[in-house]
């Protein structure tokens, strides 16, 4: 696949509210990736879920640019979660502790951070960053402990939640935050 481009994106909830603490929105978002990735609609490397924003290694679509990935994918995160919140609307757990919407259904946040991967290197910083991100921020003590990743594929070759599409494994040497 020579002249295929690798993205980093990142894209946060809207309000920086950590919709992804709940465990079904986390799981949630993985249904949408799953149902991306098994579709062809673009190959995922890695991934990470935390509490208010969502990062992702892939690579760009046969058919279209990575705008149009993060736009489907957070169109698909938003409608699902939008459609269970009408058939239950008293359930407070659907917005991290029934935080209001200064902007009634607006999930995420307009924009999304992307960076063109240009080498092997950056390309494994990136990794590194996506696994270290949950232990960076206090959520757990080591990678392998946060299920919203696709560390443990890595590091153990166990099939994940989410199809990882990487044929170039990437040696990890996690350091030890202090």
């Amino acid at each position: 696949m020579s002249g295929v481009r690798t993205f980093f994106a990142t894209t946060k909830t809207s309000q920086g509210r950590p919709l992804f603490q709940s465990e079904r929105n986390a799981t949630l978002m993985i249904d949408v990736l799953r149902s991306y990735v098994a579709a062809g609609k673009f190959r995922l490397h890695d991934f990470v879920i935390m509490p208010n924003h969502v990062h992702l290694l892939l690579t760009e679509p046969e058919h279209g640019d990575p705008s149009e990935v993060m736009k489907a994918l957070k169109q698909g995160f938003a409608r699902r979660l939008l459609a269970r919140l009408r058939l239950a609307p008293n359930h407070l757990d659907h917005l991290s502790l029934g935080q209001p919407l200064s902007e009634p259904g607006r999930i995420w946040q307009a924009r999304f951070y992307d960076f063109v991967v240009y080498s092997e290197k950056k390309r494994i910083e990136k990794l590194r960053y996506i696994h270290g991100n949950p232990v960076k921020r206090g959520l757990v003590v080591e990678p392998q402990d946060w299920a919203w990743s696709s560390f443990r594929h890595y590091a153990y070759d166990e099939p994940g939640p989410v199809v990882v599409n990487e044929v170039r494994r990437a040696e990890l040497r996690m350091r030890k935050v202090s």
